[in-house]
């Protein structure tokens, strides 16, 4: 396997990526991992590494809480438990403790998960849920870190002792001083700690007058250090009580030791597992900082960039932008452009050409520096839908590298790394050559560069180059699997656009370059009269092209702006009218329902206005009694008429059934079907009768509804 060289890296300034994702890192073992990270051409891994990393991202980007990783390493202390006997120091039993508890919450997090995030709770393979590290170090030490009095009983009993005592030195040390500050024999200070002991500080002229063990004196000789003869015996049994407890806690912490030692494994599984998330997680600050995603990965040799953005300019861009939003002031004198590149099997190698400080270089590095984030299992700043394959090596030759210490020109250099990319390149390559053929004499080094192009292009690998060579964007014309870009200028304003086109070689623009620089026009076109007049016209042709381009370029951007904006102000048309017709529809059933209701009231008025509320006779109102029964029997059949008519539309529209257990048709009761003939709906139940035949289709009266209806859905009744 071809390994990416050093000088690649330096070219496209992948160890400035490197230093970023060190200083995301939290541990010295990701640290070292992120220092050393480097492209892989093994590809199977580095996509493993992808897919974790970005499962990782979008528990961040959905903001889910995931645990934290505030650790410390425990790789000492896995050393430690491997020794027969040793005894882990009290930090340690906290940083394994800590290690449980964060595998434990990762555990819990990523349970049921399986399907979201299979990668990282692959890394979790080797772990179960256990709490007996956590309980057995919980037994011995308290939340800040401690040893409990209750670790064992013996400790408990010496703690106890230990207590009784200092307490009773106390006592005895405070009535010994009360008693010589009566007397005035203590010195200003009264008292002070000498080896751990509580003693009175006395005049040197008054040490005899008082019993006791004389511990030391100041440097003068003025002042005498001594411990009440009460308490000499007491803080030698201090002493050794205090010995017996460090006894005790050796023991204790031993055994705790030895106890943990049998889960050496686990503990060894809790420093990778640590270690690998914050791998994971420097890398996916770097691709939260950047806005990257992954983008497709092809197994078939492709490029295709969306929105790409040079990863270091991009970064110190939005760091700028943070800043201003904060108040900070800052130097952005320039938008950082994303560019739309592509490159496959029809169209793999590329030549930008274009003005110089036009964002040729910049283009090209671009390129290739995603390509190494990629492959180091990064994640890059472009638009998600962008396609990206893996390459066996990346080669490149950018700026100047000449060398000293082997007396090496720039252009000797080139030759050199040139003759070594030919002995190596394959379909699997990327080159990226910038400033293409320069270092010599324009005419030769024209000629060589492009015979060096020739041999490229014949070995099937891709490339990016960026020329002003002529002959370099004519050959890339003419073979079939090339293809010019040139970014582009605006020769109106004389200033770089810093956007790359495919398709199309670029003019140098080196006059209008020129006089943007403040050049006076008399010296331009005195140039323009050293050089053969063909040169002139092929770069003002360029020029014009390229201005042509822009042009239509624009004219079809605001052709699609306005069409834009022309489909939304018909969908938002459509979407209003539909909301009025539908409003029109409901203001017609509701003044149907109105006229409905309001002629029923005029009708019932009228009755109303007729019933005979004073005539004497029993009958008076017994025609309008039955004249309204007439009317609302009527009233009520036009309703039931309506809601069968309503049914029988909806069954009618139904997809036929073929029910189980149907009787077959009798052919000999179909032929009696005539004109007059009734009839029963097979589907409904409903009878009706024949009013029209025409072959299979026969005209139905159900009631007050007519209808076509198949002969096969109807059965003879009489």
């Amino acid at each position: 396997m071809i390994s990416f060289d050093q000088q690649t890296l330096n070219d496209l300034e992948f160890p400035i990526i490197q230093s970023w994702l060190k200083n995301y890192a939290l541990q010295k073992t990701a640290q070292k991992r992120l220092e050393e990270l480097v492209p892989s051409n093994d590809f199977v891994k580095v996509k493993i590494e992808l897919t974790k990393l970005d499962e990782f991202v979008s528990i961040k980007r959905e903001g889910e809480f995931f645990p934290a990783l505030d650790f410390e390493e425990i790789d000492k202390e896995i050393k430690f438990l491997a020794i027969q006997n040793s005894v882990l120091e009290l930090e340690g039993f906290v940083k394994i403790k800590i290690a449980s508890e964060r595998i434990n919450s990762m555990l819990v997090f990523f349970d049921k998960r399986e399907i979201e995030y299979p990668n990282l709770i692959n890394i979790l393979t080797k772990v179960n849920l256990t709490t007996e590290i956590i309980d057995a170090i919980n037994h011995i030490f308290t939340p800040k870190g401690l040893i409990k009095d209750e670790a064992s009983q013996l400790l408990f009993e010496i703690r106890t002792k230990i207590t009784a005592l200092k307490n009773q030195i106390n006592r005895n040390f405070e009535k010994e001083k009360r008693k010589l500050l009566k007397d005035g024999l203590l010195a200003d200070t009264h008292e002070t700690f000498l080896n751990e002991r509580r003693v009175l500080t006395l005049l040197s002229t008054h040490k005899r007058k008082i019993t006791g063990s004389i511990l030391g004196s100041s440097k003068t000789g003025s002042l005498t250090y001594i411990e009440p003869q009460v308490n000499v015996p007491l803080n030698n049994e201090l002493e050794s009580l205090q010995d017996d407890e460090r006894k005790e806690i050796f023991r204790i912490l031993q055994q705790l030791t030895k106890f943990l030692s049998d889960y050496l494994l686990l503990i060894k599984e809790y420093q990778y597992i640590l270690t690998e998330f914050d791998f994971i997680q420097a890398k996916s600050k770097l691709a939260l900082e950047l806005d990257a995603c992954l983008p497709g990965i092809e197994e078939e040799t492709q490029i295709e960039f969306i929105q790409a953005y040079h990863p270091i300019l991009w970064r110190n861009k939005r760091s700028e932008s943070f800043d201003k939003l904060k108040g900070i002031s800052t130097n952005v004198k320039k938008n950082i452009i994303p560019q739309n590149i592509k490159l496959d099997k029809f169209s793999r190698m590329l030549v930008i050409s274009g003005p110089n400080a036009g964002g040729k270089s910049i283009t090209l590095k671009t390129i290739g520096l995603l390509q190494l984030m990629l492959q180091a299992g990064l994640m890059v700043p472009v638009q998600q839908n962008s396609k990206m394959c893996f390459f066996q090596n990346i080669l490149t030759d950018i700026g100047d590298n000449q060398s000293i210490e082997n007396e090496l020109s720039t252009y000797s250099y080139r030759l050199k790394r040139m003759k070594y990319f030919l002995d190596v390149v394959n379909k699997k390559t990327l080159v990226l050559l910038d400033e293409f053929g320069t270092g010599s004499d324009p005419v030769l080094g024209g000629a060589l560069a492009e015979v060096f192009f020739e041999e490229l292009y014949n070995k099937k690998c891709f490339g990016v180059i960026t020329t002003h060579y002529g002959n370099i964007k004519l050959k890339a014309d003419r073979l079939r699997n090339a293809i010019n870009g040139c970014m582009l200028f605006n020769t109106e304003t004389l200033e770089p656009l810093y956007r790359f086109s495919i398709g199309q070689p670029g003019s140098s623009f080196t006059f209008e370059v020129a006089q943007m620089n403040g050049i006076p026009l008399e010296l331009i076109e005195e140039a323009k009269t050293k050089i053969d007049s063909h040169e002139v016209n092929m770069d003002q042709l360029l020029s014009e092209l390229q201005r042509e381009k822009t042009y239509l370029e624009q004219l079809n951007k605001d052709h699609i702006e306005a069409q834009e904006i022309a489909d939304k102000a018909r969908r938002d048309y459509l979407e209003k009218k539909k909301m009025i017709d539908q409003k029109l529809l409901q203001h017609a059933d509701f003044m149907e329902k109105n006229s409905l209701f309001i002629n029923n009231g005029k009708k019932l008025k009228t009755y109303i206005d007729r019933f005979q509320t004073k005539s004497r006779k029993k009958d008076a109102n017994q025609a309008l009694i039955d004249e309204i029964k007439k009317y609302l029997t009527i009233e009520k059949s036009k309703i039931e008429s309506k809601n069968l008519t309503e049914k029988l539309k909806q069954d009618i529209k139904k997809p036929k059934k073929i029910k189980a257990g149907l009787p077959v048709i009798d052919q000999h009761q179909q032929d009696k079907i005539k004109v007059g003939s009734t009839v029963k709906l097979i589907e409904t139940k409903q009878n009706g009768t024949i009013e029209e035949i025409q072959g299979n289709q026969l005209t139905v009266a159900f009631g007050f509804l007519r209808m076509k209806v198949e002969r096969e859905r109807l059965s003879f009744v009489k």
